[in-house]
């Protein structure tokens, strides 16, 4: 049964994403706001409707209290493309820093760049870096604000890759606040499968962390990375415990 519900659940997800690929760029001619307004309060809330109807497969935000009033850097958990597109249901308007490549798919990638997302070189090295500060403030001015995925990659539920310090320039440049989001969705949305399974997927986002100037790059990384597993590891128990056929999910 999983099987016929995942490919109902995917058809119209994934339905709702390429129709409206199709027609960003159309309303991409008007100002900039409609583009995110149309993603944001149109598209994504259907694609989820779908996705809930068929696949039995819910989104729960937690902690929306430490959601930030002015534009900061949202350094999220990875585990799969999930949450690139749930994010803005509690967050809109955010903007990722994701890899360049996907900017290039015809229609899907363009629709990114219309709505403003940051592509980055990843062998760029320092020049990515600069670029990437540049690209940052310009959201931050329009008061939008941004995750970045520490780890870099996505990871299975359970497992981490290690978190990089790259991202805290950013922060120390331009005085944003961290929030740390810890999540479940690998457990629900494996990555490179074609199964959705039933249940809740979690995110839940963190007390705010402060970067100072001259930040000591590796405790703020160790105590980021510390919360964020943390909660994964208590997420990914609950989840376990109340829909018991994702655990064979688990790294």
């Amino acid at each position: 049964m999983i099987y016929i519900r995942s490919l109902f659940a995917n058809i119209f997800f994934f339905g709702v994403i390429v129709a409206g690929s199709l027609v960003s760029p159309l309303v991409a001619l008007f100002p900039h706001k409609y583009t995110m307004l149309f993603w944001d309060k149109v598209m994504m809330p259907a694609a989820f409707w779908f996705l809930k109807i068929f696949a039995g497969l819910k989104v729960e935000f937690r902690g929306v209290e430490n959601i930030a009033k002015v534009p900061a850097l949202y350094a999220s958990k990875h585990e799969s493309g999930f949450e690139t597109y749930a994010f803005p249901q509690a967050v809109p308007t955010v903007s990722f820093v994701l890899k360049k490549e996907l900017t290039y798919i015809p229609f899907f990638g363009w629709s990114q760049h219309f709505y403003g997302m940051v592509p980055i070189d990843r062998k760029g090295g320092a020049k990515t870096m600069k670029n990437m500060l540049k690209e940052v403030e310009k959201k931050i001015k329009d008061k939008r604000p941004v995750v970045i995925f520490p780890e870099g990659t996505r990871c299975k539920p359970g497992t981490t890759k290690g978190y990089k310090p790259g991202f805290l320039f950013m922060a120390e440049n331009l005085n944003l606040e961290v929030v740390p989001v810890a999540l479940n969705t690998g457990l629900f949305w494996q990555k490179a499968s074609f199964l959705r399974y039933p249940g809740t997927a979690v995110f839940e986002f963190l007390e705010p962390m402060k970067v100072k100037k001259g930040v000591d790059k590796k405790a703020f990384m160790a105590e980021l990375e510390r919360r964020i597993e943390a909660k994964c590891a208590e997420l990914n128990t609950e989840a376990v415990e109340k829909y018991p056929w994702v655990k064979k999910n688990l790294g």
